[in-house]
């Protein structure tokens, strides 16, 4: 018996990394899953994977900064699972840059998808799950929340959702919905492998465990919020980070 199970689950950016570990950790635990991604290779590939261990779930395309396919996202998922019970909102995209070389565009693209795409799944996941009476939202933000040098785009972002899971978890409580926020810290993912030697070990260094998290531990965290035992549980900004702002 998984502490999901019965439960279905949309995990958005979830053909690769953080999204994909979310999704596993989540069917394994029982949910439904359905999966979605801009690129579907890569959905196609974690539904492999969820299948082959035994769990269920299914491939949506989804652009979440286009309304319409958010729409089309919660209208399949409810048409092939049923019903719907927990949102985890992970599809982001980042476009560094110093903040007086950045051009509109890039603020505009980060901004689009990151936040107006939160936006988007968050107020349709509120609309569904306040009139039911029960369900989890639980957005992915960053450390880069804070503020980090070169992200002013996605740093902005990323404090938007913050704010947008603050507000949704105070409106929906007397629903019975919960809102939280997962700030990943360092995470093993394709996107920082593909960071320089010297930049991997710099940013370890700045992790008091010694060690870069993984897809898995943020799955965790999701897995946990999103079961019944997280049920008195909203409004929290919870990082996974291994300590790094100890």
């Amino acid at each position: 018996m998984g502490r999901l199970d019965g439960k279905v689950a949309i995990v958005t950016g979830a053909g690769r990394g953080l999204g994909k570990g979310i999704a596993l950790k989540l069917a394994m635990e029982g949910a439904k899953v359905a999966v979605a991604d801009v690129v579907m290779e890569n959905a196609d590939s974690c539904v492999r994977e969820i299948k082959q261990a035994g769990g269920s779930a299914f491939a949506v395309p989804a652009n979440i900064a286009k309304l319409d396919e958010v729409n089309r996202l919660f209208e399949t998922t409810v048409k092939e699972f049923g019903r719907l019970d927990t949102v985890v909102n992970n599809a982001g995209i980042n476009r560094d840059g110093m903040l007086h070389k950045m051009s509109d565009e890039n603020w505009e693209t980060v901004i689009a998808v990151n936040l107006t795409g939160t936006f988007y799944m968050t107020r349709e996941a509120a609309k569904r799950l306040r009139e039911q009476k029960s369900g989890a939202i639980i957005n992915i933000s960053s450390m880069s929340w804070k503020g980090n040098l070169g992200q002013a785009n996605y740093a902005a972002s990323k404090a938007g959702v913050v704010g947008l899971t603050l507000t949704a978890a105070r409106e929906l409580a007397r629903n019975h919905v919960t809102a939280n926020v997962i700030c990943p810290g360092f995470i093993d993912t394709d996107m920082t492998r593909s960071m320089s030697e010297e930049g991997w070990k710099m940013m370890v260094s700045k992790v008091p465990m010694g060690f870069a998290g993984t897809p898995a531990d943020v799955g965790n965290m999701a897995a946990f919020l999103a079961s019944d035992e997280a049920s008195y549980i909203t409004g929290q900004i919870i990082e996974v980070s291994g300590g790094m702002v100890i």
